[in-house]
């Protein structure tokens, strides 16, 4: 019996299933063994109590709705299957050490407390490297767009496929450099939504042609954690959340105010009118060194 495929699958599940009840008998049912032998084909696997680590990955998830959204803290807890607010703020203060209202009035959120998905295949950390930014002056396009926390990879995909069309269309050359620059804020209209302000933006001297109808951009200074992707453009998106939600918390790192950063190199091979297949991205991520 293949026990690590067995638990790789139901950990897959479970992360997809977590607002869902969550019963020891209903994973049981799900992975076809009885209660007790699951525990211990999980803990055999992973090292953990499956039952702690569903409540960890739920309280982490809350934690990211309550930085994104501005939805009552009861409905959080409810949805992640807590039985009342306060049984929640128990649970939530012990894994964060500070009240969910707390965690979410914060500054700077700090990475402590977030349990990242469990992974059973050879998984390396991406590198990393710490860089101080002087403030910087580009031009640029702003678009805004609302959604839930679970639309936002499609609709951040799906905006820069656009950035890129329209880009390709009006730049004469394939610059050497490009960003894009956004910060995420709960919705002003809706309480389960959250504004994500995108902007594409060039330095001043490759601008004119390439955005029309563009405005001056402030790339802000400090301090910076990057992580380097090159691969498909599709998983750009999936290699951002695992910087969020593993690379963050493993680091032990607190993201200050501000914009993340990506930062292009397009290639020779990058042609018009269609975005390209392939990125090299400097992601950089504001933090409090």
């Amino acid at each position: 019996m293949d026990q690590a495929g067995i638990i790789r699958d139901l950990l897959t599940w479970l992360e997809g299933h977590l607002d869902h009840p969550l019963s020891l008998d209903n994973v049981a049912a799900k992975a076809g063994y009885s209660k007790w032998h699951l525990q211990r084909m999980f803990k055999d696997v992973t090292g953990e109590a499956i039952g702690a680590y569903i409540r960890a990955r739920r309280l982490s998830k809350s934690a990211v709705a309550l930085r994104l959204t501005a939805r009552p803290i009861l409905d959080i807890a409810l949805q992640y299957r807590f039985d009342s607010q306060q049984t929640f703020t128990r649970a939530f203060k012990k894994q964060f050490l500070m009240t969910p209202a707390l965690y979410r009035r914060s500054a700077d959120w700090n990475a402590h407390g977030i349990r990242p998905p469990l992974r059973l295949d050879s998984f390396t950390l991406p590198t990393h490297k710490f860089v101080t930014l002087p403030p910087l002056q580009l031009i640029g396009l702003t678009q805004s767009y609302s959604c839930s926390l679970e639309q936002i990879s499609d609709f951040r995909h799906e905006m820069r496929i656009q950035f890129w069309r329209s880009f390709l269309e009006n730049c004469p050359t394939v610059p050497p450099e490009l960003y894009g620059l956004h910060e995420p804020r709960p919705s002003l209209e809706r309480d389960d939504e959250q504004e994500v302000l995108y902007t594409t933006a060039l330095a001043p001297e490759l601008a004119e042609d390439c955005l029309p109808g563009s405005h001056t951009v402030k790339l802000e200074g400090g301090d910076y954690v990057q992580f380097d992707y090159e691969g498909p453009a599709s998983g750009l998106q999936a290699f951002i959340l695992m910087v969020y939600g593993t690379c963050m918390p493993t680091l032990k790192l607190t993201r200050r105010k501000g914009q993340d950063i990506e930062r292009f190199f397009p290639g020779e091979e990058t042609r018009r009118p269609e975005p390209p297949r392939y990125l090299r991205c400097e992601y950089l991520v504001p933090v409090v060194r």
